[in-house]
């Protein structure tokens, strides 16, 4: 059976052989240590005294790394750059068990810590701390998903009683958070109504989530006996109101260290410099971004790694984004941990620092939880 043309693998398909692989790693580690072009006489040392490592082999061997798609000329006369392909098939195939040195981990639990706070600006503080860490750390752009608010778990629910007919609701969250929100009904309700409805909900709903706290209590108003039990009525309407425009079912997103990239090389065009810092004050966008991530297979553990034209949004095309979740629970994702920086970085390094304080936030918001 004849096989046509379109369907034989190019030389872009293939992967290198064994010597082309190690050209390759050489001139990416290179790259990331001067973020310059690399020329073969910059590397031909190292393969010095080995048999058949000639000067023009190594050429050629650059040559067929630039057939493969794995690095480039910026210019007819330069070396050679790495390409999102090239640092892909470096990530793949020479990073393996990324590891933190004795001296990083310090660094981060020095950091991080338990948080000394307790109460309603814990985990919002935990949340700053971790991005501004994976920032100092990677000299790069530290970005944080704080927990979805719909997806906390109902501690206590309070309504007390205000001038003007205003209601305040007191949320006690999972984690010890704490928000408040004052709203207004239409029927004015007694102090004797307001506390009987919140024995209600922590009787009921103590210990779920406020969305499938919301799903029952809309189930329950459908039910005929609504129709006229008060106490019912009126907590499915305090519960409601209370939070209304609470429930996000995406959480807060904290970012540092976007400074960082203002000095590096990697972002000299001042557009797509701008059209980045768009995309980071973007919260849906850079959660939906951070999700497209997440999904991708892991490189190790629960890291994901997303390079260059891998990236959907083409404000990110120039850059690399490593992620990790972070669980609680019964294993649901609770949030996400990641950095962003331009393609060249250390992904060793980074990637370990992202899966280490994943899984420091998972211990953390755990130990808070039983507190």
């Amino acid at each position: 059976m004849a096989i046509r043309a379109s369907t034989l693998p190019t030389q872009a398909d293939r992967a290198p052989d064994a010597r082309g692989q190690a050209v390759l790693a050489a001139v990416i580690k290179e790259h990331l240590r001067t973020g310059e072009p690399v020329a073969s006489r910059s590397i031909s040392g190292q393969f010095a005294g080995g048999s058949g490592w000639s000067s023009a082999t190594i050429r050629n061997v650059m040559a067929e790394l630039e057939e493969h798609g794995l690095v480039e000329q910026p210019h007819t006369s330069a070396g050679r750059v790495p390409t999102d392909k090239g640092y892909r098939f470096y990530v793949d195939h020479f990073i393996g068990d990324a590891r933190l040195s004795r001296a990083d981990i310090s660094a981060i639990d020095r950091g991080l810590g338990l948080p000394a706070e307790s109460g309603s600006q814990a985990t919002p503080r935990l949340m700053e701390r971790v991005s501004h860490v994976l920032s100092e750390l990677s000299e790069n752009v530290g970005i944080v998903v704080s927990p979805p608010v719909a997806d906390s778990r109902l501690e206590h629910i309070e309504f007390l009683p205000l001038a003007d007919g205003r209601i305040l609701v007191v949320l006690v969250l999972a984690s010890n958070v704490v928000q408040n929100k004052i709203i207004r009904i239409d029927e004015p309700l007694t102090t004797e109504e307001l506390e009987g409805a919140a024995r209600y909900l922590n009787a009921e709903f103590s210990g779920k989530t406020l969305q499938t706290i919301r799903a029952e209590v809309l189930a329950l108003m459908g039910e005929e006996k609504a129709l006229y039990d008060r106490l019912l009525r009126n907590a499915a309407l305090l519960f409601e109101r209370g939070v209304e425009d609470g429930g996000d079912e995406t959480g807060d997103v904290y970012i540092d260290g976007a400074s960082n990239i203002l000095a590096k090389p990697d972002f000299s065009d001042v557009e797509r410099l701008r059209e980045l810092f768009r995309t980071f004050e973007a919260k849906s966008r850079l959660v939906k971004i951070l999700g497209e991530c997440i999904a991708r297979e892991p490189v190790f553990g629960d890291v994901h790694v997303c390079i260059g034209r891998e990236h959907t949004a083409p404000q990110l095309r120039s850059c690399a984004l490593i992620t990790a979740p972070y669980r609680l629970g019964d294993g649901f994702v609770a949030g996400t941990v990641g950095v962003v920086g331009p393609m060249r970085l250390e992904y060793a390094r980074t990637m370990a620092a992202v899966n280490y304080v994943a899984r420091l936030v998972e211990r953390v918001l755990r130990e808070e939880a039983r507190a």
